[in-house]
């Protein structure tokens, strides 16, 4: 007689169930760094972009999971999805942007740089702190070198992202992307429309 062992089905939310809340100024850098980065990599069925979305690290632990405000991963095939489970996709985030304020910078500068660097490989973090309320300056990058993180501040207001081809800029209160080759920013929903 044969035993059948039945794996046991864990259940990985997409929601924490508490409204998602941010000022109109977080959304607008959220969109406007997600939307543009869909559209540079439109042509790439090899480029996920996404934000707000739970990434799970530890396969059967539901508790182990992030929300980076906006994520890219290379080499995994562009679909929607639910949530992003590590394991499955064979492979962590490359780029993280995360817009902070003081209500979330304990969380963006302790448990979520130490996941990035070390669980999940990401090899680039933009934390942009729009209001301007403890960041100075409001805009660092962290370049993954090894087994630890190497802190750039912008020169003129710009970080330049080797893993994306692109440099981030602050303009105002806005996180800008600029492509170097041709040295215009990556256009907005809104700009796009306006071209049509």
């Amino acid at each position: 007689m044969s035993v059948v062992v039945r794996k046991k089905i864990v259940h990985y939310p997409e929601t924490d169930g508490k409204p998602m809340a941010e000022t109109d100024l977080h959304r607008d850098n959220l969109f406007g760094v997600l939307y543009p980065l869909q559209w540079y990599f439109r042509d790439r069925d090899d480029v996920y972009v996404s934000g707000n979305l739970f990434v799970y690290y530890e396969e059967g632990n539901p508790k182990k999971c992030v929300a980076p405000d906006v994520f890219v991963v290379f080499g995994v095939p562009k679909r929607r999805r639910r949530v992003y489970l590590v394991w499955e996709e064979g492979k962590g985030l490359d780029v993280v942007f995360e817009f902070t304020s003081r209500k979330t910078r304990n969380e963006d500068f302790g448990r979520k740089m130490d996941i990035y660097r070390g669980i999940l490989g990401v090899k680039e973090l933009f934390i942009f702190d729009p209001l301007r309320e403890y960041l100075e300056p409001p805009l660092l990058g962290y370049y993954r070198r090894g087994d630890r993180w190497v802190r750039e501040e912008p020169k003129e207001g710009r970080l330049f992202s080797e893993v994306l081809g692109l440099e981030v800029v602050m303009v105002g209160e806005m996180l800008r992307l600029c492509d170097p080759k041709t040295q215009n920013f990556l256009p907005t929903p809104e700009e796009l429309l306006q071209q049509r």
